[in-house]
């Protein structure tokens, strides 16, 4: 079974200025086989999210090397990157990321759209065929402000399975729904995960989520470590802030890659669903920067 992931010595270093750096990776080496159900553990700050945003594309690594489905992407460019993750990387993100204003079969079409590898009639066609996958085809003209977090999450899945990508990279997918909702997202990823054969990542804290992985991978200080991490001291507020700022940073990233790629197919698109998607990003947009200024606040009263 060949490798689908590759990380060789991999480091992440973040700069936040006035001298304050954090190592957030540590000389990280990875394989992950093609087919595989994964789940990465650790306590806050210990380098999780952003070891998937590297697998995901969402980062470029410090020094070393990240191959993905037999790619070398460590020195591609920011447009580069952005083909790899519409063609090969699915997203499923703790607070969903749905566009407010589209309804679920909309917004699992937007992927699509954006490869401009199917006719109109296909992507409708795809669309439908997954949110019946994920058990949501009652809800195809529904928009997330008319669903449960748990339904929200389904359509991100089917989202995330639009462009049959090799990799599907879940942060924390049941952070945002209660217990039981959690189990049947994961159920779903997993039975997902064994139909179709696409390999599966899942950052988690949940150590009953992470048993039915075939693998954990734990994670300690950026690096990884061959035993469970000892959790009897709480992660310093230095700690969860600074993992806080690595993911909203990324999520920007990826939002404004979306944008960018949002601008280039404009002419592809009717003018009423241009604008819907585009004001959608945009609202996100100002949503993330205004967060990301917070936590730049915080960190300089402190």
């Amino acid at each position: 079974m060949s490798n689908v992931v590759e990380l060789r010595n991999v480091v992440k270093t973040y700069d936040f200025g006035d001298n304050i750096k954090v190592d957030a990776l540590r000389s990280i080496n990875l394989t992950i086989k093609r087919g595989e159900f994964v789940s990465i553990m650790g306590p806050s700050g210990c380098g999780k999210t952003t070891l998937l945003n590297i697998i995901g594309g969402l980062d470029s690594p410090t020094d070393g090397q990240a191959i993905i489905d037999g790619i070398d992407i460590t020195l591609m460019s920011e447009g580069e990157l952005a083909r790899i993750r519409r063609e090969k990387i699915g997203f499923i993100f703790q607070f969903f990321n749905l566009v407010p204003l589209l309804t679920a079969l909309e917004n699992v079409q937007i992927p699509m759209i954006f490869t401009g590898r199917f006719s109109n009639s296909e992507i409708k066609e795809r669309a439908i065929e997954l949110l019946r996958l994920v058990g949501l085809e009652h809800r195809l003209h529904h928009r997330p402000t008319q669903m449960s977090g748990g339904e929200q999450q389904r359509v991100a899945i089917a989202r995330a399975l639009a462009n049959e990508p090799s990799i599907i990279l879940a942060d924390e997918p049941t952070g945002n729904v209660d217990r039981e909702t959690g189990w049947k997202i994961i159920r779903l990823i997993k039975g997902l995960n064994e139909t179709l054969g696409q390999t599966c990542i899942i950052v988690t804290h949940d150590p009953t989520i992470a048993q039915i992985s075939e693998r954990i991978i734990y994670m300690l200080d950026g690096q990884i470590i061959p035993e469970p991490p000892k959790l009897t001291i709480n992660p310093s507020s230095s700690m969860l802030a600074d993992e806080r700022r690595q993911m909203l940073l990324a999520e920007l990233k990826w939002l404004e890659a979306s944008i960018k790629g949002l601008e280039v197919r404009k002419n592809k698109l009717d003018q009423k669903s241009y604008a819907q998607v585009k004001l959608g990003y945009e609202k996100q947009l100002e949503r993330l920067k205004k967060a990301v200024q917070e936590e730049y606040e915080k960190r300089r009263s402190k």
